[in-house]
């Protein structure tokens, strides 16, 4: 895959890539793909690909142009929008949604603009997970999936549990351990101190979950997205 990141849009990196494999193992010609942090397009691009109806949402309008273009350069069709979340897609469901959500723990807030929307989320890492995990089940089509990426120091549990509360049969695909990327290992010592890291810890675990609703059966939306 060939792509072109411009100053503002989050080139991607190990986490997009585990994802996008997860995305051409599952994708079948013909399904609905939704990505909805879509960034340079490299997830709706591994699944149109594959064969699918893809798109790709961004709150960031770099993102969504970069997205477009990417998937002109790799030959493929992708519906680009801009907007926050499923807010483009609010009335349509999908055969599977692939996320990558911001999920380093920032210093302060969410940022409202900029570019580290792209990786900052909350002082705990789940701003954006937590709102996805609210509002995935109710954009699946039955026996749709939503397959996840984010890292170990996150809460894994907290994400299992609010899925599977959700109606949705959930489990972690993949594992990969590795050293902190450069923004977390910038942050290690407040990230110690919040409790997210053990003291002198400078690794982390990518996780994959995979999320799938009833086949014809109802999710539980428990809150707004």
């Amino acid at each position: 895959m060939r792509l072109v990141t411009i100053p503002g849009v989050f080139r991607p990196r190990t986490d997009s890539m585990l994802l996008a494999d997860c995305v051409r193992a599952r994708v079948s010609p013909g399904d609905t793909v939704l990505d909805p942090f879509t960034g340079s397009g490299v997830l709706a691009i591994a699944a149109a690909q594959a064969g699918a109806r893809a798109t790709a949402i961004d709150v960031s309008r770099r993102a969504v142009g970069c997205a477009w273009f990417n998937a002109r350069l790799n030959g493929v069709r992708v519906r680009a929008l801009r907007g926050d979340m499923f807010s483009p897609v609010r009335f349509e469901r999908f055969h599977l949604i692939v996320a990558n959500p911001p999920y380093l723990p920032a210093r302060g807030q969410a940022p409202p603009r900029g570019a580290a929307r792209a990786w900052d989320a909350g002082p705990n890492g789940r701003a954006a997970i937590d709102r996805l995990c609210r509002a995935a089940p109710s954009h699946l089509l039955p026996g749709g999936e939503l397959f996840l990426v984010h890292s170990s120091i996150c809460d894994a549990e907290a994400t299992l549990a609010m899925l599977a509360i959700r109606g949705l049969d959930v489990e972690i695909v993949e594992r990969r351990r590795g050293p902190l990327g450069p923004l977390l290992s910038a942050r290690a010592q407040t990230l110690e101190r919040r409790g997210l890291l053990e003291p002198g810890e400078r690794e982390e675990e990518m996780l994959v979950f995979r999320a799938r609703a009833p086949d014809g059966g109802r999710v539980r939306v428990l809150e707004p997205g």
